[in-house]
């Protein structure tokens, strides 16, 4: 997977069905987002977030609970539903992109998270800093440098009220969407678990 890398400056697209409908179309959607939904608490948690917390390892809490149906649809309150503030600051987000999912979405649109895709491209080990930091940020920078010349295009862009390290992710992701376009992409769980809607709950990097 090395090789020059030939990356198309960022772009911003106000709604997620915009990305979906782009001509030419994309081969290869990556989101960090959750794909893929158990309907209660009750029905504990999706296997892809707890293999994916155990591979990380000290990053496991990059990998956050996704909602459940009932917090989506609003049955019940994000609080009711067990999410962290964080999660529920972008349930918006989760929403538009549930919206639009479907069992044949996925043959394009894959759910990924940056800390696992920085790990696979740091030879599956685990980052010692968080990007919250700017020892963090260089630490990834160096990564994706060593791994995909040409990103520079990315993570230097200057985007109005995008940040650096969201910058960072999406150029980590941009790496598993190539993977994952080259069919060298692993999945947790290996053995796919789908939700009541037919939809496949993992986590690709």
């Amino acid at each position: 997977m090395g090789g020059t890398f030939a990356p198309e400056p960022p772009k911003v697209y106000p709604t997620f069905l915009e990305v979906l409908n782009e001509k030419p179309s994309f081969v290869a959607v990556v989101v960090s987002a959750p794909i893929g939904y158990r309907n209660a608490i009750g029905e504990g948690k999706r296997k892809c977030e707890v293999e994916a917390r155990a591979l990380l390892g000290r990053r496991g809490s990059s990998i956050s609970k996704a909602p459940t149906r009932a917090v989506l649809n609003g049955s019940i309150t994000w609080r009711e539903g067990g999410l962290d503030a964080i999660s529920a600051t972008m349930l918006p987000r989760t929403r538009e992109i549930a919206n639009e999912m479907s069992p044949f979405r996925q043959r394009v649109v894959f759910e990924a998270n940056p800390e696992l895709s920085f790990y696979q491209l740091n030879n599956e080990t685990p980052l010692e800093r968080s990007k919250q930091t700017e020892l963090g940020r260089e630490e990834r920078r160096a990564v994706l440098r060593a791994k995909m010349p040409g990103i520079d295009k990315v993570i230097d862009a200057t985007i109005p009220r995008v940040l650096e390290k969201h910058l960072l992710d999406a150029a980590a992701l941009l790496w598993t969407a190539r993977r994952v376009f080259g069919r060298a992409a692993k999945r947790l769980p290996a053995e796919a678990e789908w939700d009541s809607e037919g939809i496949r709950m993992e986590i690709v990097y």
